[in-house]
């Protein structure tokens, strides 16, 4: 019973936050941030997709409501088709709202509404523009103390880190990861805004 509770609380919350994202991207309000800090997005990887997606779904309320004889049949079908039609443009919303972060606090790596990982500076050994593609397996993977968190099966930034830490990630079943690799559109830019902040750090520290 508390495993079905846990469920139905995180469908809940996951759809409040789509929804609040959804809003907050059509009023265009960016989620405020620390001043300095440099938003890099990541959902270049799957637009087509999602646009693939999208039309197809725009395509079938209207198909599907000329089809249907029966008026009860149409009306749910139609309420289904609109629902689920917006609940796509609230995820593509979802990664627009929740970018990856480069700030003076350190780095935030993120997918959605479904992984907020912080990582500060000094937690960080090196970062570097190193573009991958993954095997199957999914898009997250764990092997060998290394973190893939992919978009459309790649990764394009390598972060390793000062020491093994263990992150919240489900995948990595609570044993500590040295590497974390993820997907930025502008890979370059990250790094290099990253190494803008790290820098001066590393300065200040010595």
């Amino acid at each position: 019973m508390a495993k079905v509770w846990g469920l139905i609380r995180f469908v809940v919350v996951y759809e409040l936050r789509l929804w609040a994202a959804l809003f907050r991207w059509i009023l265009r309000r960016p989620i405020p941030v620390e001043p300095g800090t440099s938003r890099f997005e990541y959902v270049g990887a799957v637009k087509m997709i999602l646009g693939v997606f999208l039309g197809v779904s725009a395509l079938e309320i209207p198909i599907l409501h000329l089809m249907i004889p029966w008026d009860g049949v149409r009306v749910a079908l139609l309420a289904v088709g609109v629902y689920g039609l917006i609940w796509m443009v609230g995820l593509l919303a979802t990664m627009r709202v929740y970018p990856h972060l480069v700030g003076p606090s350190g780095l935030r790596i993120r997918n959605s509404i479904t992984l907020d990982l912080p990582l500060a500076w000094d937690e960080i050994e090196s970062i570097e523009v190193r573009r991958r593609s993954m095997p199957p397996g999914g898009q997250t993977q764990v092997e060998d103390g290394v973190l893939s968190l992919g978009m459309a099966s790649q990764t394009s930034i390598d972060v390793r880190l000062t020491a093994p830490r263990v992150v919240p990630v489900r995948k990595t079943l609570g044993e500590p990861v040295s590497v974390i690799r993820f997907h930025a559109d502008d890979p370059e830019g990250l790094v290099a805004a990253a190494g803008a902040l790290v820098q001066p750090l590393a300065a200040k520290n010595r």
